[in-house]
């Protein structure tokens, strides 16, 4: 193993072994190099006043070479933060910037001990770095049963972790919190799990209220206290677009030192919560457990960023902290929310008529850019197939009854024909022999 990796075990493991004992193999294998190419190219960036050459980028007149086809179109920003690149952590400034950000939205935070945000390639990126640090083939994966298909992916297919699932909802219709007990209490023999808590839920859009927060928080501690190893995943991806009275904060800071057992880690981004999906900016951050943990923990994300994806794009960097930084910034994200809120609204208006109520019920609903249905007498699948292929109507079947509406990409005024024209494609299947 190489000395910097051993080093960074034995802090782990010096700090809190219960962390130690839930790094994968590669976990425990991975480091950030401070001996190579980029160490040596930082200490000529503060010493080779001369000529520094020793990076793979290219420079023209003292800035970064680049085509005035591409900089025209970019003309707001100077070159230097658009094309050397970014740092594997990411901009010093987005991290500050973004951690700032947590802060103000999620005040069980304040003073509390977590790692600065490490920018990564959006969220996906950030859950397959849980992946690679944390699953091992065998390890148990905890997640609802109506959830983000990528997790199987993600967890099952690239790390051979197994998904084990509990009922989101229980008989009230509320978070299964004793179900969430109960998948991890089962886990006891195995001594570790992996839990992932994605709020506002896809593919329901439902988060939890105050309440539920704190059964799903006394759950996890059950689990710990018991002796299991948890590492429990806020997959925040949708995180401020609440529209009812639940949570209006990530669990991330309510769990941050509440068992030696049980490391949190939040990973969000501005993909959905600054409306950038193809800027692919995202963030994983680590709570509690130490300084020393925490610094080895970033050391060891690094050594993955490094090896799979070397850094994020820059430009997106300097866009998003842009926006962060501009005086408009909130109102014109106030402006978006109210926009999304009445489509969810007009969601539940037009639902709730009761005209559709002997094809459908539907799930419980409070936030984020979904909803699901739930069919009384058709399959999900061929209805799917039917509305797109008879009325151009695209929706996304889950399961055999379930089926995923984003009212998100629904203008308003349109969202009472959508659900009219999916009431006529079940219509419709009932009339086949």
């Amino acid at each position: 193993m190489n000395p910097l990796a051993q080093s960074l075990n034995e802090t782990i493991e010096q700090g809190n072994p219960h962390v130690y004992s839930m790094l994968s193999k590669l976990g425990k294998e991975i480091y950030f190099p401070k001996v190579g190419i980029l160490s040596q190219s930082a200490e000529a960036k503060s010493k080779a006043k001369k000529y520094n050459a020793t990076i793979g980028t290219a420079l023209e007149n003292g800035k970064p070479m680049h085509l005035n086809v591409i900089q025209e179109t970019l003309s707001a920003y100077k070159p230097v933060d658009l094309y050397p690149y970014a740092p594997p952590e990411g901009k010093p400034e987005l991290r500050a910037a973004w951690r700032e950000k947590m802060l103000q939205e999620n005040p069980s935070m304040e003073g509390r001990a977590f790692s600065q945000p490490i920018v990564t390639n959006a969220l996906t990126h950030g859950l397959s770095i849980v992946a690679d640090l944390f699953a091992e083939k065998g390890d148990k994966v905890i997640i609802p049963d109506k959830n983000w298909e990528n997790y199987e992916l993600t967890f099952g297919i690239r790390r051979e972790a197994e998904i084990v699932n509990y009922p989101l909802y229980n008989e009230a219709g509320t978070f299964n919190a004793d179900g969430l007990r109960q998948a991890i209490l089962d886990q006891k023999d195995a001594g570790k799990a992996i839990v992932v808590l994605n709020f506002p839920n896809n593919p329901t859009g439902y988060t939890p209220g105050a309440s539920e927060g704190r059964e799903i928080v006394a759950a996890l501690k059950d689990g710990a206290e018991a002796g299991i190893n948890l590492v429990v995943v806020t997959d925040d991806a949708y995180f401020g677009l609440f529209f009812e009275n639940s949570l209006h904060e990530s669990l991330f800071g309510q769990l941050i030192d509440l068992h030696p057992r049980l490391l949190p880690i939040k990973v969000d981004g501005a993909t959905k919560e600054e409306y950038v999906w193809g800027f692919r900016v995202g963030f994983i951050t680590y709570g509690g457990n130490g300084a020393g943990v925490l610094s080895a923990l970033e050391q060891k994300t690094l050594g993955i960023i490094r090896a799979t994806i070397s850094s994020g794009p820059h430009p997106s960097q300097t866009f998003v902290l842009h926006a962060l930084t501009s005086p408009d910034f909130h109102a014109q994200k106030e402006e978006k929310f109210a926009i999304m809120k009445g489509r969810a609204n007009k969601v539940k208006d037009v639902l709730d008529s009761g005209k559709y109520d002997g094809a459908w019920e539907y799930y419980p609903f409070n936030s984020g850019y979904f909803m699901c249905l739930k069919l009384k007498t058709v399959h999900a699948e061929e209805l799917r197939q039917h509305l797109l292929n008879e009325y151009g109507v695209g929706t996304i079947a889950l399961g055999e009854t379930d089926l995923r509406v984003a009212f998100s990409c629904i203008e308003e005024n349109g969202i009472e024909e959508l659900f009219d024209l999916i009431h006529r494609g079940v219509q419709d299947l009932q009339k086949r022999p």
